[in-house]
């Protein structure tokens, strides 16, 4: 294969996954805002969900700023040089950071250094197969940490919350799988999709669950029994009421897939690899004589555009009176007495300054003083896709949320201490930063996971960072915003959407422990 065809393929399969998310996706989300009720919350979130795609389409940026530990799953014929296909998505991948096309996320285990050009021990991960055609199978799924996080596995038999014990069968699996989705809520940007793995060892297992994630959604399992409990699983998850990022609604999961393999008789794992709305996995295939594409994978079918078509459900929100949100306009320095009349529900357009903060933000600030006055203001848990231009100006190029739970030993004792008034993040937080809340008098906004370039556009500005030192997705990055838009899920009176709609979902969980397949 020619080796700058080669390196040039890799290139554009990476762009493409980051940019263009797939039909077989998008099919699934344009059914369900057809399904989901106007005027709500989660039809609000699905519109936004919508528009970004469409930006992200407009711009070849990525669809969301968090774009994973890129991972390569690649057949090739007896005889091809998978050291050069290696090395071809090496250099493929160090350019597409360099053009803002992926975040750098390859960070040392034991320093937290971020070697800035997605490459690293481990990064990215390639897994390679051999078959017996004539062509070279590429494909690639950018799994953001949010939903990565939410992975999970189940060891049969065990007691599950809602729904008792799960035996060692199909009905336990089934059990395990309906778990998997009520404990995601809204932390990996629902609605998603989940992979199922069921047998092996704990490694192979989680393997086995991200390989369904490489299905098409629209695909039909093979294996009768499988196949009946991924349609059960699709019917009856979405009667969790946990919606689209966590709000409520009608649409929890967009796509099951399981798959199963021999086990030893001492264990039985249940693993689950889930994946948020932004389900960016794309594949190729390559011609072995000169590295070029010959065909695009998950892209059949014509051209969707998920802003089109909506039209009467959006008049009908605006006419729907009883769900018409409170808007309320914020500004930094925010006082006490603008926070406390907050309440959950309503939808706040900050304009303004913010300051992003993450993990490594968090935990500096837990023992530092901070670069700046965090009196009344606002952290924005984000790690952007920076570009600077030849005159030194950074801009931003994607810059959704990320998850805000990971920040919870934290959150509650910097936002008393330093006198940050409000953060913005999404999936919500724990116990620990409520009480904070009511006590200070501070309030948590969710904005929509993965609207990366929806927020992107209502930044107006980079007036400066700090903590370099972090990398850039971690640097503290002063935001110059306008009319960025999130929700009021957890305000200074001690309510939170999040603990409510976990309570809800685990009543409506329970109505499932009964058995169904015998």
């Amino acid at each position: 294969m020619n080796k700058e065809t080669l390196q040039q393929s890799m290139y554009d399969l990476i762009v493409e996954t980051s940019t263009n998310l797939p039909k077989d996706v998008r099919r699934a989300i344009r059914s369900a805002k057809a399904r989901e009720n106007a005027g709500t919350r989660a039809a609000m979130s699905l519109d936004t969900i919508s528009n970004n795609v469409k930006m992200a389409d407009d711009n070849v940026s990525p669809i969301c700023q968090d774009t994973g530990l890129p991972t390569f799953k690649i057949k090739t014929p007896i005889g091809v040089n998978q050291l050069e296909i290696k090395e071809a998505i090496y250099a493929a991948m160090v350019q597409a950071t360099k053009d803002g096309k992926l975040r750098p996320n390859s960070v040392d285990s034991l320093t937290g250094a971020n070697s800035g050009d997605n490459l690293g021990l481990g990064t990215p991960v390639i897994k390679f197969e051999q078959w017996e055609k004539d062509y070279v199978d590429a494909r690639l799924i950018l799994k953001g940490g949010g939903c990565e996080n939410k992975n999970i596995q189940y060891s049969l038999p065990c007691e599950l919350d809602g729904l008792g014990r799960a035996g060692r069968d199909l009905d336990g699996i089934r059990k395990c799988v309906m778990h998997s989705v009520y404990q995601a809520q809204g932390q990996g940007c629902s609605a998603g999709f989940i992979g199922v793995g069921i047998g092996g060892d704990r490694s192979s297992g989680y393997d086995l669950a991200k390989e369904q994630l490489f299905r098409s959604v629209d695909d039909v399992n093979t294996n009768e029994d499988l196949r009946k409990l991924e349609e059960y699983v699709m019917e009856n998850a979405n009667e969790l009421g946990i919606g689209t990022m966590g709000f409520g609604g009608e649409t929890t999961l967009l796509g099951c897939k399981v798959g199963v393999m021999n086990r030893i008789p001492a264990s039985f794992f249940v693993s689950v690899a889930y994946n948020c709305w932004a389900f960016r996995r794309l594949g190729v295939k390559l011609n072995t004589e000169t590295g070029g594409i010959d065909e695009w994978m998950y892209q059949e079918g014509d051209k969707i555009d998920l802003t089109e078509g909506f039209a009467a459900e959006k008049e009908t929100a605006a006419a729907s009176s009883g769900e018409q949100p409170n808007v309320v306009v914020l500004e930094a320095p925010i006082t006490e007495e603008k926070v406390r009349e907050l309440k959950v529900g309503d939808v706040v357009q900050i304009n303004g300054r913010m300051y992003t903060g993450r993990d490594a933000i968090h935990k500096h600030l837990s023992d530092n003083d901070a670069p700046v006055d965090l009196n009344g203001q606002v952290i924005y848990h984000c790690g952007p896709v920076m570009l600077k231009d030849e005159e030194g100006q950074w801009h931003v190029k994607a810059a959704g949320p990320t998850t805000s739970i990971r920040e919870e030993p934290y959150q509650g004792d910097i936002m008393k201490r330093f006198g940050i008034r409000a953060v913005i993040g999404k999936g919500g937080m724990g116990p620990k930063t409520l009480a904070a809340l009511k006590e200070h008098g501070g309030v948590y906004l969710n904005a929509i996971g993965g609207a990366a370039q929806y927020y992107a556009d209502c930044i107006k500005g980079v007036d400066g960072v700090d903590l370099m030192q972090f990398g850039i997705p971690e640097a503290m990055w002063h935001l110059n915003v306008e009319g960025f838009t999130a929700v009021v899920t957890m305000d200074s009176h001690g309510n939170s959407l999040h603990e409510e709609v976990d309570k809800s979902s685990l009543e409506k969980l329970a109505q499932f422990k009964e058995p169904v397949f015998k």
